[in-house]
């Protein structure tokens, strides 16, 4: 119930709770100017400003701004300001590009920022890769480390959908019953042995043969890989899938058929030239 306060001297609401009445007076004048201004804020804005969806676009505003015109012009005034060097990159051979300092520069530059965008997904922002896919900072490559190679892998990708991609299928030996359980064991065991691990020995010396009968063609004599056909190196320490006993003869037992997409269509020629200069200079380039 309405009443006056006797300290104050204003009315109440008549809402009490626990003891303390709500007083009925006018909103603060600050809080009302403020409110005021920004309604008039929306308002102008509304007027000149795009402001509000309808179902086939949206209100344009008296001047006209567009934020998608206002990227397309700064990227074009960028494109401009890059043009004299991305010319030079479409016609210089990549060994020009990486032994003239300024060209390599801007293509290092230019790569790095494709990578992130494009690569780092999947090998890792500082192209440290992952399980499955590979560091690109050592010198351990499946397809050859070259500026060619790089090229050629980034351009047409590895098991792609590209008619030039790069293409070798390791088969699984043990899924399709080309070996059994116990041939698998024991070619796992000469894997330890010549990536000098522990192994089983007479094991591993029955696994020879088999290595010799099934895998040579690929991994070449004595497991040193074959990167033209991207068969890995089975000696040194650098595993794509791991190197412990069980990873081994699962990759034996099932395959691998590790994919990476063409990049022909989705990067132009310049930006996969800068890529394949960016990925040689990260110190595994061969």
């Amino acid at each position: 119930m309405n009443r006056t306060d006797d300290v104050t001297g204003f009315q109440t609401t008549g809402h009490e709770w626990d003891g303390i009445e709500e007083l009925n007076r006018p909103l603060p004048r600050w809080w009302l100017m403020v409110w005021y201004a920004c309604i008039l804020w929306a308002l102008v804005y509304f007027v000149l400003y795009p402001a509000w969806p309808l179902v086939g676009g949206y209100t344009k505003g008296v001047l006209g701004y567009s934020q998608r015109q206002t990227v397309a012009a700064d990227l074009a005034k960028a494109q401009e300001a890059q043009s004299q060097w991305r010319q030079q990159i479409a016609s210089a051979d990549l060994t020009t590009i990486e032994k003239t300092p300024e060209l390599f520069q801007f293509a290092v530059a230019g790569g790095k920022a494709a990578f992130g965008d494009n690569c780092a997904p999947c090998h890792g922002t500082g192209a440290q890769g992952f399980t499955g896919y590979p560091n690109l900072n050592d010198d351990d490559w499946l397809w050859g480390g070259s500026l060619d190679a790089i090229h050629t892998t980034i351009r047409y990708g590895i098991r792609s959908t590209s008619d030039n991609t790069r293409l070798n299928d390791m088969m699984a030996f043990g899924r399709d019953q080309i070996l059994n359980r116990d041939q698998i064991n024991d070619v796992t065991e000469y894997v330890l042995d010549i990536s000098h691990q522990d192994h089983d020995a007479a094991a591993a010396e029955r696994g020879k043969q088999i290595f010799t009968d099934n895998c040579v063609a690929c991994h070449g004599e004595g497991g040193v890989g074959n990167q033209e056909l991207g068969a890995p190196n089975l000696t040194d320490a650098i595993w794509l899938y791991g190197g412990d006993r069980n990873t081994i003869r699962q990759t034996v037992t099932n395959g691998r058929k590790g994919v990476m997409p063409t990049w022909e269509h989705r990067l132009d020629p310049v930006t996969i030239k800068q890529l394949a200069v960016y990925v040689h200079s990260l110190g595994g380039g061969q």
